[in-house]
């Protein structure tokens, strides 16, 4: 993909959003389950879409919540539905419409005391500590498109492990939505709005003072404030941004959050490389605004708009690559935590081979797994995972004591780990990284998408080892051909390919029409591109053959 002339650059008028039209759209637009992009569809992190192209309306939130209630009912989940929403223009509305629904239904709604923004990781640690504390099951909702442009909106399910929805559990939300959708919405129960505000069911809780008072049992963080880090922080004006300063408060560091603004048209955001309003922490373009300050802190951080992903800059390094970080975040707490031997690493099986050549040397079982986070859940719960991780900048791992911290990503503590590896040790992630890489290899990884109709995504999800006829790939002997992953046997929904130096992986996306390949190599970036190329050819030839 080529970079946009504009990316990196401030917003232009032509760039900016119409907040108040896309906000009518979501009540206007009535979805038409006939319409197959219309359709309540879960992909790999709950139902995205926007609303004036009726794939995220209020129809949609009206399924999905009556859909979420009677699972719940069905389920006998009696303890509180934990409430989130992110930034986004879209959440506004949205919330207000799953309020009306989950009220309607007898559900014990719990949402932040100033009816603010809930990150993502604030819900799966609420969900867990109740859980953990209680006999009645709680769950929760959490209302993000993740990094999605500001046009966007979403919406996911949190079961009682606190952590994405299994595709069982989606599956059912889904199908239950859209008969509900296709039948008119007759069978939604729905209160007036400020009728459910007033509703005993409805709770307020001080999920920011919850949330900071737990951070000590994850995270060093006397050690950060007895060595006077200077953290430098974005928020993205994503959900979090309240919360930076109580934990700076509460635990004495030196944090200072450099944009403080929120603004649902995110017009405060530099271009994406495609030129798109984009909060993604992970990309270089998105992140110019910080990765310019970089020189006036020890360490910097972003986050996205649920606070579910990471983004870390150092002085030397700038923003790090995501899955550099994964690996010296995975190097520092194995070395640095008291937890069982046995306990796994986790990683998405299109996450860099670093790590599997980092477990190695550590003599750490490694796991690797679908593309997903919901994958690491399980692991994560029982504490037989210490560590979870995707190449999209999305991790959690265990509590200092070795008990589960969180079952769904937590930019939180990803981000906070970079400054308690500094003020510990006394180099930075960055510094960390050049050591693991001058004794481990150097990875060269990139990503290339291209634009896939929904058949020939269907194509990509079916390949196999027989579809691979090549013995090599860009001159290795190839070792292995995956269409499932090693750590838990699942389908990929694609293919990895794999030699001794380099690896390619191609899969369709879960929430857009497109599909990816992923690759990497330990020899070069030309071999890299060879290896990407090759792949690129592969991909064509299953097309060609089923007559796409």
């Amino acid at each position: 993909m080529s970079i946009h002339p504009h990316a990196g650059k401030p917003v232009r008028p032509e760039d900016r959003i119409n907040l108040g039209r896309l906000v009518t759209d979501y009540y206007l637009f009535q979805p038409d389950v006939k319409i197959a992009e219309q359709r309540v569809s879960f992909g790999t992190s709950g139902h995205r879409g926007c609303a004036n192209k009726v794939s995220f309306n209020e129809g949609h939130l009206l399924a999905i919540c009556q859909a979420v209630a009677e699972y719940r009912n069905q389920q006998r989940f009696t303890g509180p539905l934990y409430l989130g929403k992110d930034t986004h223009a879209l959440s506004e509305p949205a919330f207000a419409t799953a309020i009306s629904v989950l009220i309607a239904n007898g559900v014990p709604v719990v949402i932040q005391q100033d009816e603010g923004f809930t990150p993502t990781p604030v819900i799966s640690r609420l969900i867990i500590v109740h859980n953990k504390n209680n006999s009645d099951q709680a769950d929760g909702l959490i209302i993000t498109p993740s990094h999605n442009p500001p046009t966007d909106g979403g919406i996911k399910y949190n079961p009682p492990h606190g952590g994405p929805a299994e595709g069982g559990i989606t599956k059912l939300i889904e199908e239950r939505a859209n008969e509900l959708l296709a039948n008119n919405l007759i069978d939604v129960k729905r209160i007036d709005f400020t009728d459910a505000m007033q509703s005993p069911l409805l709770q307020k809780q001080d999920f920011i003072r919850f949330y900071s008072d737990q951070l000590a049992q994850v995270i060093d963080m006397k050690s950060i404030s007895d060595a006077g880090i200077k953290i430098g922080v974005d928020p993205l004006g994503g959900s979090g941004i309240h919360y930076w300063p109580e934990i700076a408060k509460q635990y004495n560091l030196n944090i200072d959050v450099v944009n403080p603004v929120v603004d649902a048209s995110f017009a405060f955001m530099p271009l994406d490389k495609d030129g798109k309003i984009r909060m993604d922490c992970s990309s270089p373009y998105a992140m110019a605004g910080l990765i310019a300050m970089k020189d006036n802190y020890d360490v910097s951080v972003g986050n996205d708009p649920d606070f579910d992903r990471h983004g870390i800059v150092t002085p030397q390094g700038g923003l790090m690559n995501p899955n550099h970080y994964l690996a010296v975040a995975i190097n520092y707490l194995l070395t640095h935590r008291n937890w069982p031997a046995d306990a796994k690493i986790g990683k998405t099986l299109v996450s860099s081979s670093l790590i599997d050549r980092l477990a190695q040397k550590l003599e750490k079982p490694l796991s690797e797994v679908p593309v997903g986070f919901k994958w690491f859940v399980d692991g994560l719960r029982d504490s037989s995972y210490a560590f979870g991780g995707e190449e999209s900048a999305g991790a959690s791992f265990l509590a200092l004591d070795g008990s589960c911290w969180t079952t769904d990503k937590d930019g939180f503590i990803m981000c906070l780990l970079a400054a308690e590896m500094l003020a510990v040790t006394g180099k930075d992630a960055y510094q960390w990284y050049r050591f693991l890489a001058q004794e481990l290899g150097e990875p060269c990884y990139g990503r290339v998408e291209a634009v896939a109709s929904t058949e020939q995504k269907k194509i990509l999800t079916s390949l196999s080892q027989a579809d691979i006829s090549q013995d090599t790939l860009a001159g290795e002997p190839i070792t292995a051909v995956l269409s499932h992953a090693p750590g838990n046997n699942s389908a990929i929904g694609g293919v990895k390919v794999v030699t001794n130096n380099g690896w390619f992986a191609a899969r369709p996306s879960g929430t857009e029409e497109i599909y990816k390949i992923y690759a990497e190599s330990f020899i070069n970036e030309a071999h890299l591109q060879r290896i990407i190329g090759e792949a690129q050819v592969l991909v064509s030839a299953a097309f060609k053959n089923a007559g796409l």
